[in-house]
């Protein structure tokens, strides 16, 4: 991935992993010191898909595992072991609860799908993010160190990337406020890496440097660049009249892309009304998800936007209530509601989701654990029907009762909506036909 760092706190699970594990790929070159012709050259090899219901997808990766049962799928009969401290309420479409924690949510449920039977058995961190991104289950154990990643299976972002390719001078993967772990490439290669913003659009000082021309870069000795660049193609070209001739495009977008208006435009968050951005929320989450709203504006494919805190292991509560539950009910119900009054909504897939739920029980420190067999996912717009719950746990919210939705299901789904054949192959390293999805179905009643 393209790494842009403007200084971003660290944050790890309790397990100790931290979000900057992934595998960078460093700016360098002779173009104002921003490296993306081979992030270029195959995303535009890809055509546009034909038919598709979504354009773009933002993923909201609320990593840590949200607790289903105190947001989504509350259980209001149960002991209060299980139940835990908050209320269910009614929503907007009648029969459908969710917990008081979500009252702007509860206002606009007939907007969005709660899919409350999404089940699977890797119950790690590491191991989950893994499974989630790359559908395939993780060759290593969770808490390994030096932390693994997908070194092999390509990312949903990056199959985006590579199938879909660019809309426009943005690139086509974009990662923020720092990579997503499993995030990466694999074996497609660094021009399918994500695009990384690792900074925080919270900050009054904000702004994408590396798009800006080195203070004391005049436009003349850019210009001397872009000439000296244009006669070493030209020798190259002589020489080898096939590569050098595709390279010399992408090195012309990358200059683009660093001179785009509009890519600038799509990274300005602060010429953003007072009243949209206090309405998404002057939180981390809050204000990634508003620039993830610019970057699908803006052409971008798939936005992920990776939102730690939500490992909470000790005295959850308060930290639900407070902080976490609420930043992500006031980012997620002003987003969908921003994009409909945009128009984008049917165009655009919003995905909300972890790596994980949280134990049934409430655990002797007041907390919940990890519990991969029961969680639930939320859905908004890019042709899925919105106001259903689609279907349901236990009465612990311990296991789905209806037919489970699997990982691959998950993956089947996001990518046909995107307007992707799930079953394509490409080869692998050793030749070896791989699948964009490893089996998997459309999730019934979604679309």
């Amino acid at each position: 991935m393209i790494k842009i760092s403007l200084g971003s706190r660290r944050n790890s699970t309790c397990d100790g992993i931290s979000r900057r594990h992934s595998l960078r790929l460093g700016a360098s070159g002779l173009i104002a010191g921003l490296t993306l012709p081979r992030l270029l050259e195959l995303q535009a090899k890809a055509a546009s898909p034909k038919g598709a219901k979504a354009k773009s997808c933002i993923f909201l990766f609320l990593e840590g595992g949200p607790p289903h049962q105190d947001m989504w799928d509350p259980k209001p009969k149960a002991p209060e072991e299980i139940r835990g401290p908050f209320q269910a309420i009614e929503t907007n479409v009648p029969g459908t609860f969710v917990t008081d924690q979500l009252p702007l949510c509860a206002k606009i449920a007939d907007k969005y799908t709660i899919l409350r039977s999404h089940s699977h058995r890797v119950n790690g961190h590491t191991t989950g993010y893994h499974y989630v991104m790359t559908g395939r289950r993780p060759p290593f154990a969770d808490g390994d160190n030096p932390i693994p990643n997908n070194d092999f299976y390509p990312s949903l972002g990056s199959v985006v990337s590579r199938e879909c390719g660019p809309r426009g001078a943005l690139p086509a993967y974009i990662n923020l406020p720092h990579p997503m772990a499993a995030g990466g490439p694999g074996f497609y290669g660094a021009e399918h890496a994500p695009f990384v913003i690792e900074a925080d659009p919270t900050q009054p000082d904000f702004e994408v440097k590396d798009l800006q021309p080195a203070a004391n870069l005049s436009a003349e000795r850019r210009s001397l660049r872009k000439r000296l660049l244009a006669g070493i193609d030209e020798i190259e070209r002589d020489r080898n009249r096939g590569q050098a001739k595709v390279m010399s495009t992408y090195y012309e977008k990358a200059h683009n892309l660093i001179a785009s208006p509009q890519a600038k435009k799509a990274f300005d968050i602060q010429s953003e009304p007072d009243a949209v951005r206090d309405a998404y929320g002057r939180t981390q989450l809050g204000q990634c998800t508003l620039l993830a709203r610019r970057l699908v504006e803006g052409g971008c494919r798939f936005v992920g936007v990776d939102a730690p805190g939500w490992d909470v292991h000790f005295n959850c509560f308060p930290s639900l209530s407070n902080d976490l539950i609420p930043y992500a009910d006031r980012a997620f119900s002003t987003l969908v509601t921003d994009l409909e009054t945009r128009g984008l909504l049917d165009e655009t897939l919003v995905v909300m989701m972890g790596e994980m739920g949280r134990t049934p029980r409430v655990n002797a420190g007041a907390g919940r654990d990890h519990w991969s067999m029961a969680q639930t996912i939320i859905f908004a717009g890019g042709g899925t029907i919105p106001g259903q719950v689609i279907g349901a746990t236990d009465k612990h919210a311990a296991a789905p009762t209806t037919e489970p939705v699997s990982v691959s299901d998950l993956l089947f789904t996001i990518s046909t909506l995107m307007g992707i054949d799930p079953k394509k192959t490409y080869l692998g390293p050793l030749g070896r036909p791989v699948p964009i999805v490893d089996g998997g179905k459309m999730i019934p009643g979604l679309v």
